[in-house]
């Protein structure tokens, strides 16, 4: 008589064991997977920033290049001629001949200072390049809302929200012989998601004591050196 073979299946422990091997393994791909999206997240926010800082420098240079020696310091009673007008804490203007640039800063945005540069149909300003040739923008009512038809804001594309959070400027050398000055410009730019960043808006708080997810902030500053009265901008005057 002729006996089958013997035939045994795993043994619960044999199952466990598999089981728990395959949880660990899909764990690990989803933490593998997580950490890559966050990198990957990270660095699309990082290149918003810079790009945004870049392209803002570059811009700036350019107006500033084809424009005349202009009065950088803050616009008063003492200084009414001034190119620059600043509203501490809120956003400012500056006017460089055919162009003038509007900008309100993060904290405006968010409504935890008051807006200065509105639009005419009501939206806000993130950074706005204007066709301004008359310079009235930083005339004595600078006060007036910006005309969105004659109007392009440089900040307002991309998937994250971007925001000026600092604007200085300031003459640093000027030659009134050959009609050339030199300008130092600095701008903070970044996210502005009131969470993540410090009380400043300078920089982001430590992964420990930000509330949302810190893949998505970056703030970033950018110093720039530009050039008043090149030969290609003489006649270009504000």
């Amino acid at each position: 008589m002729n006996h089958g073979k013997n035939q045994h299946g795993f043994t619960l422990i044999e199952l466990m064991l598999a089981m728990t091997f395959i949880s660990m393994l899909l764990l690990a791909i989803a933490l593998t997977t997580i950490q890559i999206s966050t990198i990957y997240t990270r660095g699309i926010t990082l290149r918003e920033v810079d790009q945004a800082g870049r392209s803002l420098s570059d811009e700036l240079q350019r107006s500033i290049a084809s424009s005349v020696p202009f009065d950088a310091t803050p616009k008063s009673a003492t200084a009414p001629n001034a190119k620059y007008v600043e509203r501490v804490g809120s956003g400012g203007r500056l006017c460089l001949g055919r162009y003038s640039y509007a900008w309100n800063f993060g904290k405006a945005l968010r409504g935890e200072t008051p807006i200065y540069n509105t639009y005419s149909d009501g939206s806000q300003v993130h950074f706005a390049k204007v066709d301004d040739p008359g310079a009235g923008l930083c005339s004595n009512d600078t006060s007036q809302v910006i005309d969105k038809t004659r109007s392009r804001d440089l900040l307002t594309s991309g998937d994250r929200d971007l925001a000026i959070h600092q604007f200085e400027i300031s003459q640093t050398v000027k030659d009134d012989e050959i009609g050339q000055a030199l300008y130092a410009i600095t701008i903070t730019i970044g996210t502005n998601d009131r969470e993540q960043l410090t009380t400043s808006d300078t920089s982001c708080r430590p992964p420990s004591e930000g509330e949302g997810n810190e893949a998505y902030c970056s703030v970033n500053q950018f110093d720039i050196i530009a050039r008043a009265g090149n030969e290609s901008g003489r006649g270009g005057g504000q």
